[in-house]
């Protein structure tokens, strides 16, 4: 799998034609669209997407007491520990949902 970034460039306008075209498309009903030439996916294939860059989950603040050596193992890795421990909860979850189907 390969992974390729895109730098959109905040002073890009869009033409008139293209703004008319994406108001067309925002009116149109979900019914209305053609899925004939794309394939249903599997559900295994959603559960194991790829969310980075295109999925941006609500952050939520809390406060949790962990054990002190499970702490101090994430934060030996250095900054970003909070990060690592959601990403470590995020592979859990998503293999406990790949587990119930």
């Amino acid at each position: 799998m390969s992974k390729t970034t895109v730098t959109v460039n905040e002073n890009y306008a869009l033409s008139d034609e293209q703004k008319s075209r994406l108001k067309k498309l925002a009116a149109m009903p979900d019914e209305a669209i053609d899925y004939s030439d794309i394939p249903p996916l599997p559900d295994d294939i959603v559960i194991n997407a790829d969310r980075v860059g295109y999925y941006k989950p609500v952050k939520k603040q809390v406060t949790i007491k962990l054990d002190a050596d499970i702490l101090q193992w994430l934060k030996s890795s250095g900054k970003g520990y909070q990060t690592r421990l959601n990403a470590i909860l995020r592979q859990s979850m998503l293999s406990a949902l790949q587990d119930s189907h």
